[in-house]
């Protein structure tokens, strides 16, 4: 069972969790097709495009999460491939939106429903973190952008050491910086393997946020719909 005895430092996941990187993805990458006028010069449906690109993107980050591939091997293929299988090989355009997605949805503004009302509830009786697989260069401006920084001790991010969450490294370095001791931590993010298991593998305690109906379980881990529900946890 789940209780909150002991808690003082609560660590978030930051992509989907409290900042919606599913949404401000698509609609950066949206924009950037009508900039650069793909669909006129490549009669290349978007929303075709972009189912494309979004399964493409969720297997590399998983390859690049098990240690399988480089941080630039991600970036170098999740735009060539899609491209490519729309029959467009054109290395500058791909190279271009790698460059231009990231600088442009770093800046946008969009939460998860929720967010930042969690974390004015929740500041009062705990030290709020987060704790990142994203990219080091564009985590703080997601923060900063969303106006959620005024909630966040310490952000620790994968690239600072080079691993990925479930490695309990990454969480030893949160913890570090944090000054939290296993007993008094608990995890919350909507990736099962990186946050759940990750985190209680370490020994923190943990909520998963099953936003997309995953109905993954594990003994002592609430599972909750919307952040809102977290309130009656903590």
């Amino acid at each position: 069972m789940f209780t909150k005895d002991n808690i003082r430092h609560v660590f978030f996941d930051l992509d989907n969790t409290l900042w919606d990187h599913r949404g401000n993805s698509e609609a950066t990458l949206r924009q950037m097709f009508k900039d650069y006028q793909i669909t006129e010069q490549y009669n290349l449906d978007f929303d075709a495009w972009h189912e494309v690109f979004y399964e493409k993107n969720e297997y590399l980050w998983a390859e690049l999460r098990e240690g399988h591939i480089q941080k630039q091997t991600l970036r170098d293929r999740r735009f060539a491939e899609p491209f490519k299988y729309f029959k467009i090989e054109d290395p500058t355009l791909s190279e271009k939106f790698d460059m231009n997605y990231l600088e442009r949805m770093a800046k946008m503004k969009g939460e998860v429903a929720g967010a930042k009302d969690l974390l004015e509830y929740l500041s009062p009786y705990y030290t709020l973190h987060v704790i990142t697989n994203g990219f080091e260069e564009v985590s703080q401006a997601k923060i900063d952008n969303a106006e959620l920084s005024a909630y966040i001790e310490t952000l620790t991010c994968a690239d600072e050491i080079g691993l990925r969450k479930p490695d309990p490294r990454l969480f030893e370095l949160a913890a570090s910086k944090a000054g939290a001791s296993k007993e008094e931590s608990v995890i919350i993010g909507d990736d099962w393997i990186a946050d759940v298991l990750g985190g209680t593998s370490f020994g923190w305690k943990a909520i998963f946020f099953d936003s997309l109906n995953d109905g993954n379980q594990l003994d002592g881990v609430p599972n909750v719909k919307k952040l809102e529900e977290i309130k009656q946890y903590l």
